[in-house]
């Protein structure tokens, strides 16, 4: 019998789609089972779904009004109940009471959480990230309960899942499942597929406005687990036994069969290295077309979302993903041709996705096709090949690097995530130089059981190794989070050697180096320090100074700041420091009464709104600099300007007059 099935992942910032999703997407699409994959508030889709009832309903009563027109503002009366909506709605029917009640009804159901009572969901699975993002999660788990129609169908599984199932299950009543889909009759008695097998159903990416930051390409693994037990680690709890090899080429061209050709690969093994079958490993890779050097031409992804709207696979991503498409090609065109297809598109309701219908976008195909595959882009792109989890420098040796450097690894990434592991990453990236690998990137953790300095001492290394061996190092600092024990629920958990301020400090840097630090020296030295004295007067600084540098800098205050700071004795520094470290200067009066430790104080008063509120002295002080000064290279050099207005799309002929 045919399920709804709905497929969940909180509102959650995260850089790669949920790989487990994918796979079940796969799994129940195999049973004819209707899929639906959502992140965001489950409310929105509660509305989604009550609107194409009323939206049936109405256009029986009054087929003469396009209502599809008014999505928007159809769905927004049902949040709001604002009866001038409702007027200006059903304004123009001639059968105004029957219309009217039909609005009226689906508001009250809404507004009065009736859908409850009437769930609509066969099964409903959940995944999970990291602990840290306990509230969103639990909050989607306990109203998920709500739309399923058996709670026995309503499955939590993921990273926190596998690691925190008996607190979550005490928060929810929910027990999640632990580990991976590894074995049959899991979800179904009658069924002995293994899901975590499957090849993943990139069309649910397509259903969702939420772009996921990693680059395009294949998701994948070449192994499972990890040879190591490192106490911080997740991946025992998930991935217990170490697999040395698992195929890549049946999967990749199962995604490339229904999909189209991906660019890049990326794996997600979290030891690649600890398996005796990395030659073995290396060469699928090549095999699959990752050699070194490799090209990739992108294939006609206007071919691909219309042949997937003729099989029917998933009309809700593919009308969303052909009208995109769509409007990307109206942006391309110039003058007539543009101002034929907005006209187009205009009379077949393809400018928005709101209005767009299936078979409109069928029938428009038909007349731009050979349009869009002159414009579509056909020039060759590098490969990429990127271990992303990272390399186990301790396990690198010449042999391996050398089967490496055979594929298109771009970057390589190696952990260095210890000043005692210095001498072992030093010596695999000058392995690495010496294979031709020049693009490399590692995580650096810290806030764990380093001291401050360290991470500095770390970043400095790459800056140093990549001058000498004239390659590129992006670091990627990343600020530890327990995932066991009391604090593993706390964001803000603190590292034995660390602080608030410094914590703070190294963010709002992170934040303007877009969380990498590269291999630029002027760069570096000016955003952590030319040396340690100077890092830690960074991480002392306030953080308008930090983030404003120039600004501040140029107008005199962080001089003012360093001085005052400096000239306090050493009983008035320690309680400065004491203060500082905290990072609360809502009170600064209530904190001390010693009248140079105050001076020093009101420099960290000075906040990121007190330069963007347009009311603010200082506000207009820094728009008068920013017009005046000169642009100064590196950090700091245009913080906090605002981004690009957002423009609707304007018909072609009125783009002189919008």
């Amino acid at each position: 019998m045919k399920r709804n099935v709905l497929l969940l992942e909180p509102d959650y910032r995260n850089k790669y789609p949920p790989i487990g999703l994918m796979k079940l997407a796969t799994y129940h699409r195999s049973l004819n089972d209707s899929v639906v994959f959502y992140k965001g508030n489950l409310k929105k889709l509660i509305l989604e779904n009550l609107y194409k009832e009323l939206l049936a309903k109405i256009k029986k009563i009054d087929r003469s009004i396009a209502w599809e027109d008014n999505k928007g503002d159809i769905i927004e009366y049902m949040s709001t109940g604002r009866k001038r909506l409702l007027e200006e709605l059903i304004r123009d029917t001639t059968f105004k009471p029957l219309v009217e009640r039909c609005f009226v009804y689906y508001k009250d159901y809404y507004k009065k959480a009736q859908y409850k009572d009437n769930p609509q969901w066969d099964r409903i699975c959940i995944t999970t990230l990291f602990t840290f993002h306990w509230k969103k999660t639990i909050e989607i788990i306990n109203f998920a309960k709500f739309l399923v129609k058996d709670i026995k169908e309503l499955w939590v599984g993921g990273i926190m899942a596998s690691v925190i199932p008996d607190e979550i299950e005490e928060a929810t009543g929910i027990k999640p499942w632990r580990g991976l889909l590894d074995r049959p009759w899991i979800l179904d008695q009658d069924n002995d597929s293994i899901i975590d097998d499957l090849p993943l159903d990139y069309s649910i990416l397509e259903e969702i406005d939420y772009r996921y930051p990693a680059p395009k390409g294949y998701y994948s693994y070449t192994t499972r687990g990890c040879t190591r037990k490192c106490y911080f680690c997740a991946v025992p709890q998930i991935e217990p036994v170490f697999k040395h090899y698992i195929s890549l080429s049946d999967k990749i061209e199962a995604t490339q069969k229904q999909f189209g050709e991906q660019r890049n690969l990326l794996l997600l093994d979290n030891n690649v290295l600890a398996s005796n079958c990395f030659p073995k490993i290396i060469e699928e890779i090549k095999s699959c077309g990752f050699q070194r050097d490799s090209k990739f031409i992108e294939p006609n992804e206007l071919e691909i979302s219309i042949g997937h709207l003729k099989t029917g696979l998933n009309d809700r991503a593919y009308i969303r993903k052909s009208v995109n498409l769509l409007n990307k090609l109206l942006d391309q065109l110039k003058g007539v041709q543009q101002q034929e297809l907005y006209d187009l598109l205009e009379k077949q309701k393809l400018l928005t996705i709101e209005t767009a219908k299936k078979e409109n976008i069928l029938e428009t195909y038909q007349l731009v096709s050979g349009l869009h595959e002159k414009y579509r882009s056909k020039r060759p792109k590098k490969r990429y090949v990127d271990f992303n989890q990272g390399v186990d420098a301790r396990l690198i040796n010449e042999e391996k690097m050398k089967l490496l450097s055979e594929i298109a690894i771009n970057p390589l990434r190696i952990a260095f995530d210890n000043m005692k592991y210095e001498k072992t990453y030093i010596e695999a990236v000058k392995l690495a130089a010496k294979h031709d690998i020049k693009r490399l990137s590692n995580y650096l953790l810290y806030n764990e059981k380093d001291k401050p300095e360290e991470l500095y001492q770390r970043l400095k290394i790459n800056i140093e190794l990549s001058d000498e061996l004239k390659i590129d190092i992006y670091s990627f600092p990343m600020k530890f989070h327990p995932i066991y024990g009391e604090k593993r629920f706390n964001r803000g958990y603190l590292g034995r050697h660390w602080n608030r301020k410094f914590i703070r400090a190294i963010q709002t840097i992170l934040n303007a180096t877009k969380g990498k630090v590269g291999r630029a020296k002027e760069f570096f030295y000016k955003a952590f320090g030319k040396d340690e004295y100077e890092y830690f007067k960074l991480l002392y600084m306030p953080e308008a100074y930090i983030l404003y540098r120039y600004f501040f800098e140029d107008i005199g205050l962080t001089d003012k700041w360093w001085g005052e700071f400096c000239d306090l004795s050493a009983s008035e520094l320690k309680s400065a420091k004491e203060i500082i470290e905290k990072n609360d200067f809502k009170q600064i009066s209530s904190l001390t009464s010693n009248k140079k430790v105050l001076s020093a104080l009101e420099h960290y008063t000075i906040t990121k709104e007190s330069l963007t509120d347009n009311y603010a002295k200082m506000h207009k002080e820094k728009e008068t600099y920013d017009r005046e000064r000169p642009i100064h290279p590196g950090i700091g050099a245009i913080p906090g300007v605002a981004g690009d207005r957002q423009w609707g799309r304007v018909n072609p002929a009125q783009k002189n007059t919008a």
